[in-house]
Order: C-alpha cells, then structure tokens, then sequence
C-alpha cells in the first residue's frame, strides 16, 4: 500500500482528477490530503464530493487548511470578512449556490470531520502550515496556528543548508519529526513549481490556486506526480490570480 500525499487543490477539481490519474491511485492506496480543498477554481463544492467519495474507496486522511476552515464558517452562518472574498471565497459562494440545503449540512458535518493534523506510524508529522511550540504541536494553546502559520517553513528556507542537527542552533521543532509535510505556502514563490524539501520539511503546495499545476507524491519514495497548471485546466477563469 502506497501513502500518496496531495498538496492545495484550491477548487481544481479537473487537477485532482488528472493527478490522480497519473499517479494510477488505487483502492490499496492511503491518501492524505494536506488541507485547502476550496477557494480558487469554480469546483469547490464538487471537490468535497471527490473527497467524500474517496473516503468510502480509500484510507483518507484529511488535514483541515485555512481556507476550508474559512468555508465551513461561512456554511455555519458566521459573518465573513470581505478579505475572504478577495482569496477565492467568492468562487466557493458560487459553486454552493447549486446546491440543496441536504447536500449543505452534508458538507458541512464533513468539514468538521477534519483533522488539524496527522502524526503517522514513522513519526512522521502531516498539516496545512505548520506549528509554532517547541515542545510539539499537542502543546499548541491555538489549534489556528496549524493551519495559518507560515513561521515553520519561512524558517528552514533561511537555514544554512549546511547547518548540523547537533548544532546548538538547530531548531528544535525539527528534532521532533523525522519528517514534516506542509501546504498553505506556494512553492511559486521561490519560483519553483515541485514539491520543495529544506531540512526535514516538504512543500506540497505547488500553486495549483494560481498558475501551477496540483501535486501528488508518494511520502516514501518521493516520486510525485503532476496535473497540468490549473490556468490550462480552466482557461476562462482566474483562480486566485
């Protein structure tokens, strides 16, 4: 059985299948999606019905991303801040606008089903953002923080590539993981469009809400596999450009 991982699909419901495709995902497959489902591309709602039926295919694991956290407020009726609008929340108000009031809180229990994230058997740890704690992310006082915070990877892409783990400046929240996988921050703003590894942490997100394409990797071996970038996938929209 495979562990595939799926960095921010942002509403690209095209991309996902076509990643998926790629990577010939089967039912022996465990997939972990990395959170940020919604906000972008014009398939929000249809997204979600991807993923549902997915977890009855499939071992899933779904991380909750910043912009799911977003929506499932807006489903629950809570006043929203015109900035949620201007980053893809207009295109996630119109996707469920066809939908029924039973399809609705059908969504909306699964977004609360999320998991602010997800630590495996090799102690290898799977969020949206990232974690701010020294001591571990089960001692985080703000469960926001996992899947807004951008601390994490900002650091080790300012590390010395040559830093030792047995310096004294090593960062700590390092040593705690054999490996960290993220999303949330596009890799396209290193002008990279793969998945990016600095230190122990890989960047899943390669920019599929803008002009990059939707990312898929096997968390062993790191091979990985691409849609095309969304802008072709959905030629007369604008994602979050």
């Amino acid at each position: 059985m495979r562990t595939l991982i799926f960095g921010d699909i942002h509403g690209g419901l095209r991309a996902l299948e076509q990643a998926m495709e790629r990577a010939k995902v089967t039912a022996e497959d465990h997939l972990i999606f990395l959170g940020d489902y919604v906000d972008g591309w014009s398939e929000s709602a249809e997204v979600i019905d991807k993923l549902m039926e997915l977890q009855k295919s499939n071992k899933t694991t779904f991380i909750r991303g910043n912009h799911d956290d977003l929506v499932q407020q807006w489903l629950e009726g809570k006043e929203m801040s015109p900035k949620w609008l201007q980053h893809g929340g207009q295109s996630t108000i119109d996707s469920y606008s066809r939908r029924s009031k039973e399809e609705i809180k059908t969504h909306l229990d699964f977004y609360k089903t999320f998991k602010d994230y997800h630590i495996d058997e090799h102690n290898r740890m799977f969020c949206h953002a990232g974690f701010q704690n020294l001591n571990g992310p089960e001692h985080e006082w703000h469960t926001t923080v996992f899947f807004w915070d951008r601390t994490l990877w900002e650091m080790v892409c300012a590390m010395r590539d040559d830093i030792a783990e047995s310096d004294a400046l090593y960062p700590k929240r390092l040593k705690l993981f054999t490996e960290i996988f993220i999303g949330h921050t596009p890799t396209t703003r290193i002008n990279k469009t793969t998945p990016v590894n600095k230190a122990n942490v890989w960047n899943l997100d390669t920019g599929a809400a803008f002009k990059g394409p939707l990312t898929v990797m096997d968390v062993h071996t790191k091979e990985y596999w691409q849609s095309d970038p969304l802008p072709t996938l959905y030629p007369n929209e604008n994602g979050r450009n």
